[in-house]
């Protein structure tokens, strides 16, 4: 039993991470502190020195642990990396939750690629990010490969030189075949260097040298030369039409913050070189009773952690919280000085105030959608938790699902969904091990088993639990996960998916009774759309490991089994279940098949081992 009376005076003072945990053992805060004993004790207070916040939260923690660190820097960054990992409940985080795109330049290659990342890698490539949204950066990586001859190939040199013909990229002008060596390195390099400004949307050196190639071409009477120059130049002008904003000064980040009822929005300039060079926006979820302060710091700390650049200043609508903290640790990831600033007056204050501007403009554009959904899921959410009779909230839902053709490349799928809406991030894929034939329930058991194990090794990627199980299928399916969960003494519920004879969605079974929701109900809708996105996903798995031109069965597997045999077990027995069971007389009447091959065939299936 936690005694937290004695825990808070057993509380060292010294700097380090705080976890909150309720009743179920879930994280729900994770908090830096100075001083421990100071910062713990406070969310314990009863005067009106608590915040809200600190008061609400405070119902639920039934217990909590803490970690010493060295200094305040190092809980700072323990602090970041444990709300990432954990994604606490009361702690203000960027929406979804997703991995936001970035731009790598493979600069660690003998020929540098420019590519599309959806997540920053540890490798020696470059990154330059993270961008709102996958389509902006395929925008841009267009316009790049038309304006440099940057390859897209995947060889890999010295060994892929002057190996095969120059790509259909070369054949189109966007690739100038450095593969067969048509185009010198040297050259190649000053391509990706001015690329690489002009993602960081330094354009002018790249502008200045373009119009010197052009004059050049011009009085040498290199007029083509001349006029395919001069279309770059127009492409580069129309691309920078939104960058002409002088602002003075060189890099710097203008972040501003809109807010309506529950919701906000940060709004991000870039401005680098002293101009304007883009912009993005990123909604949050804060407690509807966070401070302004609150949320920038939360913004700042978990999108600088994964940010490709930082600059030497970023100017701020309004002071975050720690902000002295905030810069320290970002000086020690840019390992250069960073400052935070709230200008007062001039041009930096103009610039927050449009970058506040567009916040509240696109949060009144896009507010009442995101107000709207948000609404739908939670009452979704509800009525799923009603039917079933549960009393906790149900915030995380994982659904898995099984698919196979004839027992061949049998794969399941784990889905998740968080607060009603799909989690893509923590999607993930399992190749079954131990199945042999189409064998749902044991491959329910497997895919089960598999991802609670990790769980339990402290894998990254599964280190959250549900608040409860959808298997696609009945009472065969809820069996076999209940059995794997009993086998790791794991107590998460279980609801089966089921569909009606038209093989639609029909509703949620759970503990032998089918629980009441209505058709047109929210959390029939929620429902249905976990059931098609966990099949769909199943499917996409299964079709990516089937070859175009013939459909496999395990029967591929076994020596002395060609297609004709093939054809005439399936044809006889229907299945690949009923081969498994049969006996070797059985096997042996089959049109074309003689003893020694009805012998493999049951040896196949009974000595197997997985």
């Amino acid at each position: 039993m936690f005694d937290i009376k004695q825990a808070l005076k057993d509380l060292p003072r010294k700097p380090g991470v705080y976890i909150m945990r309720d009743e179920s053992d879930a994280i729900i805060y994770v908090g830096k502190a100075v001083n421990l004993h100071n910062r713990v004790r406070s969310y314990f207070q009863t005067g009106a020195s608590a915040n809200y916040k600190a008061r609400h939260m405070a119902k639920y923690i039934t217990h909590f642990s803490y970690t010493v660190t060295d200094s305040e820097m190092e809980a700072f960054i323990l602090e970041n990396a444990l709300i990432k990992r954990h994604c606490p409940k009361y702690n203000i985080r960027l929406k979804d939750d997703k991995a936001y795109p970035y731009i790598r330049i493979t600069i660690h290659e003998r020929l540098p690629r420019i590519l599309f990342a959806r997540q920053r890698g540890k490798d020696r490539a470059k990154y330059f990010g993270p961008f709102r949204s996958g389509e902006r950066v395929r925008e841009i990586l267009n316009m790049l490969h038309k304006l440099w001859p940057i390859r897209r190939c995947t060889k890999i040199f010295p060994r892929d030189f002057n190996k095969g013909r120059p790509c259909l990229n070369h054949h189109i002008g966007q690739c100038r075949a450095p593969c067969n060596k048509l185009f010198d390195e040297e050259t190649y390099r000053q391509y990706i260097t001015e690329a690489e400004r002009f993602i960081q949307g330094k354009t002018t050196p790249v502008v200045s040298r373009l119009k010197q190639e052009m004059a050049a071409a011009a009085e040498e009477m290199q007029f083509e030369r001349a006029a395919e120059i001069r279309d770059t130049l127009a492409m580069l002008g129309e691309l920078s039409e939104k960058q002409k904003i002088d602002t003075g000064g060189d890099d710097r980040d203008v972040i501003a913050l809109a807010r309506d009822n529950a919701d906000a929005l940060v709004e991000i300039f870039f401005v680098r070189d002293g101009k304007m060079a883009g912009s993005e926006h990123f909604m949050m979820e804060p407690d509807a009773h966070a401070a302004d302060g609150e949320i920038l710091a939360a913004f700042l700390k978990q999108f600088y952690s994964e940010a490709a650049y930082i600059p030497k200043e970023l100017s701020l609508i309004s002071a975050p919280a720690e902000k002295d903290a905030i810069a320290a640790w970002l000086s020690h990831l840019a390992e250069r000085q960073v400052q935070i600033h709230v200008p007062q007056k001039g041009e930096k204050r103009d610039m927050v105030k449009l970058a506040q501007t567009n916040a509240q403009l696109t949060l009144a554009q896009f507010g009442a959608h995101v107000r709207n959904e948000l609404e739908r899921n939670r009452r979704a959410l509800h009525e799923i938790t009603d039917a079933l009779g549960f009393e906790a909230r149900l915030t995380r839902i994982e659904a898995l699902d099984i698919s196979n053709t004839q027992g061949f490349e049998s794969v399941g799928s784990m889905i998740v969904f968080e607060d009603g809406k799909a989690k893509r991030s923590d999607y993930r894929k399992f190749k079954l091990k131990g199945v042999v034939g189409p064998d749902d329930y044991a491959g329910i058991e497997e895919v089960l088993t598999r991802r609670l194990t990790r769980y339990r090794q402290n894998h990254t990627a599964f280190s959250k639990l549900p608040d409860i199980i959808f298997v696609d299928g009945g009472k065969g399916q809820i069996s076999a996960a209940k059995k794997a969960l009993a086998t790791l003494g794991m107590d998460i519920p279980v609801c089966g998916m089921v569909k009606d004879e038209r093989h639609r969605t029909r509703g949620l079974l759970f503990e032998g009774k089918e629980a009441p929701l209505p058709r047109t109900s929210e959390g029939f809708k929620l429902v249905t759309r976990i059931q098609d996105e966990v099949h769909r996903f199943a499917l996409e798995y299964h079709r990516k490991l089937r070859t175009d031109t013939q459909v496999r069965s395990v029967l591929d597997d076994i020596p002395g089994v060609g297609p004709t045999r093939r054809k005439a077990l399936l044809a006889h027995f229907k299945n690949i279940e009923a081969i498994r069971t049969a006996e070797i007389k059985d096997l042996s009447q089959v049109d074309s098949m003689n003893k020694a091959s009805a012998e493999a065939v049951h040896r196949f299936f009974h000595t197997q081992t997985n």
